[in-house]
């Protein structure tokens, strides 16, 4: 995501991560890998439960992409690292069906 950063604002598209650390851990994290994207504390995880990426344990998040178009609708989910052409093209057909 980090590499690919442009090209995900070009299509008014902006990227968070979210997991139950600190905000001082995520300021750290941020710093460390130089990302130019928020991370947001999930603290009970209630924004996982939201989207389904709790691990099988429930004490924490299982990677989860879930892109959610402008009108609030879940357009793309899917567990793991997904390419960032995968994602664009999601973004790109949600955009063609509006």
């Amino acid at each position: 995501m980090r590499d690919n950063i442009a090209s995900f604002r070009e299509v008014e598209t902006e990227p968070f991560g979210v997991n139950p650390g600190s905000a001082a851990s995520h300021r750290e994290f941020i710093a460390e890998n130089n990302f130019p994207f928020e991370l947001l504390v999930d603290e009970n995880l209630d924004v996982a439960k939201q989207y389904g990426a709790v691990n099988d344990e429930g004490t924490g998040i299982s990677r989860t992409v879930v892109i959610v178009g402008k009108n609030g609708k879940v357009i793309f989910k899917q567990a793991g690292a997904p390419s960032p052409i995968l994602l664009l093209n999601a973004i790109n057909a949600a955009s063609d069906g509006a």
